[in-house]
């Protein structure tokens, strides 16, 4: 696996991913980012500003296999959000998820945040797994969750 940075031609291909993914996980409702009006726009978002970036994952062929995001989160000081961790199906089971945490990771410590924090879901197993390894910790639904249906919420400080 390599990466890059988003670019607007992956837009849709990236929303397919994401969709394929909650649908899967029966996490196609409302209160998810299946149905965020952006979805289909992500390169908008996270191109518009310094203090946020989307690695996408790319195989040897340069296809795309999945992405990371990371954004200001404005309800806590000195913390950016993880967002939306998404591989293809293909993709899965080759520990590709911990390099893009460490990518992801690294990319907030040289942004200045202090701490990452992330929004799941119980249905998202393999996912929780996968944070709760890297050291995320399990905290308190904080007031300002704008995805209703997420369930968990966890938090990690960075070094």
């Amino acid at each position: 696996m390599h990466h890059r940075i988003i670019e607007p031609k992956d837009d849709l291909i990236l929303a397919d991913i994401i969709r394929t993914n909650l649908k899967a996980n029966n996490l196609d409702i409302p209160g998810t980012v299946y149905f965020d009006d952006n979805l289909n726009h992500l390169s908008d978002y996270y191109l518009a500003s310094p203090r946020r970036t989307y690695f996408i994952a790319l195989d040897d062929a340069d296809n795309i296999i999945g992405g990371i995001g990371l954004a200001e989160l404005d309800f806590m000081d000195g913390t950016a959000e993880l967002q939306k961790l998404y591989l293809t199906d293909a993709a899965k089971g080759q520990g590709l998820s911990y390099k893009l945490m460490e990518l992801v990771e690294k990319a907030a410590v040289d942004r200045g945040y202090k701490q990452i924090y992330l929004e799941t879901h119980t249905n998202l197993m393999t996912a929780i797994h996968v944070y709760e390894k890297c050291g995320y910790k399990l905290i308190e639904k904080p007031n300002e969750v704008v995805h209703s249906s997420m369930n968990r919420f966890y938090l990690k400080e960075l070094t």
